[in-house]
């Protein structure tokens, strides 16, 4: 596609980011703040990845809808966005919100992009990418805008090819040779189904794949819509894109695929997001955070560079600001701040580190634990969130637990320990 005109359409589209509901497949990690604040491998948060996707894009007109513990969100987007101030680039959070029409949440993501819709179209946009605040993955958007204007597409759908165990769990789509979506299927688990919805052999040679290779065409919740095209797949009451919308408009619409090959991860769960962290430390992790073509934005602390007092570690990532001293980390993310002592072991966990250092609120207050992790402590396979003070010899593990349990200071979600965001572990404390 001519460089000109994409650049044209790229100034025409408006990325919205869905923020999601109140996330209570990450809890307790959204006990306090909305899922797309949830932090992500030490220094960034989850809304980092889809912004970043989007300026890297070109495209910077981005609204976030999120409804629920929306305050770190607003600070985090507030200091980490700013444009020229002669641009008319913009990234901006529209929280569900009381109107003449309406007082209820959003009931979806298609109910939320409804109740701004009018917001939405009093800007000359002609094309709407609708984004997930809580995947991790790269993408230039400029291609899937580009097939989507060259094909004449009504939508254009992202896929991603996944194997017949995984396809259960996803929205599949059967396209046509052409590219363009027939059929939708959520979720599907009969086998004489999924035979029926395998990629047919062109499209595997296509992909440089295998023509004996099973798979699938699964929704990875990306979407391009044409401009009149969402006004009138919103003019009803269905509230979801991916439940209603999508399978309404392969009927009456154009609607294409946009096959994607890339790492792609759903950061749903907390296993998810814990897998999703800890392969960020492999030597060469399925994310690359190191692509200078295509970097993550995020929050400039002004941290002073992290501090080691004698220690051994393997297969981890530490960030900005922390002092560590003779701990032994292995694959761990260590985050920015954080305070790790003597004799202390880290291993296959995720330490989210503070927001502020324990000399700036001395005055404020009355613990007795200092701000990070104690001396003497074992931590395995758990997720210590931010603020988080852990007294000396405190045991943490999953060893002998269940897999879901709510405990006194701490949470047991998918076999991982969990303790929440500010909680105090006093010394001792075997969990």
């Amino acid at each position: 596609m001519n460089s000109h005109l994409l650049t044209s359409a790229t100034e025409k589209t408006l990325a919205i980011i869905m923020g999601g509901g109140a996330g209570s497949r990450l809890f307790p990690l959204t006990k306090d703040r909305a899922k797309p604040a949830v932090p992500l491998a030490g220094k960034y948060r989850l809304v980092d990845i889809p912004i970043s996707n989007c300026i890297n894009s070109d495209l910077g007109h981005i609204y976030i809808l999120t409804q629920f513990m929306s305050a770190s969100l607003h600070r985090h987007i507030s200091s980490a966005y700013k444009f020229d101030r002669f641009s008319r680039r913009f990234v901006e959070i529209r929280a569900a919100q009381q109107t003449h029409s309406g007082a209820q949440w959003y009931q979806g993501t298609a109910d939320a992009v409804r109740q701004n819709l009018q917001d939405f179209l009093q800007w000359p946009y002609d094309y709407f990418l609708i984004l997930s605040g809580d995947q991790l993955y790269h993408m230039d958007y400029r291609e899937m805008l580009a097939r989507h204007i060259q094909k004449k597409a009504d939508i254009t759908l992202a896929t991603l090819p996944v194997s017949r165990d995984l396809a259960t769990s996803f929205g599949i789509m059967q396209s046509a040779a052409d590219g363009r979506i027939e059929r939708f299927e959520e979720k599907p688990k009969d086998p004489a189904l999924l035979d029926q919805l395998r990629m047919p052999v062109a499209a595997l040679k296509e992909m440089g794949r295998a023509e004996t290779e099973e798979l699938y065409e699964a929704s990875m919740g990306i979407y391009i819509f044409n401009r009149q095209t969402l006004i009138e797949c919103l003019d009803n009451d269905l509230v979801d894109f991916g439940k209603h919308i999508i399978p309404g408009a392969i009927q009456k619409y154009r609607v294409e695929n946009f096959v994607f090959e890339g790492y792609w991860e759903d950061i749903g769960t907390i296993r998810a997001f814990f897998d999703a962290n800890l392969a960020l430390t492999n030597p060469v992790p399925p994310f690359n955070f190191f692509d200078t073509t295509a970097p993550i934005f995020t929050h400039a602390r002004f941290l002073p560079a992290t501090k080691i007092n004698g220690a051994t570690v393997r297969q981890a990532i530490i960030s900005d600001g922390c002092i560590i001293s003779d701990a032994h980390i292995e694959r761990a993310v260590v985050g920015v701040r954080s305070y790790i002592n003597s004799g202390t072991t880290i291993r296959h966990s995720i330490i989210m580190g503070a927001d502020f250092y324990e000399a700036d609120l001395a005055a404020k207050t009355n613990s007795l634990v200092p701000l990070g992790i104690g001396k003497n402590c074992t931590i395995d396979h758990a997720i210590i969130d931010k603020n988080a003070r852990i007294g000396d010899g405190v045991v943490i593990t999953t060893e002998g637990k269940p897999d879901h349990y709510d405990g006194d200071n701490y949470f047991i979600r998918d076999g991982i320990v969990i303790v929440p965001k500010g909680a105090t572990i006093q010394p001792g404390t075997w969990i």
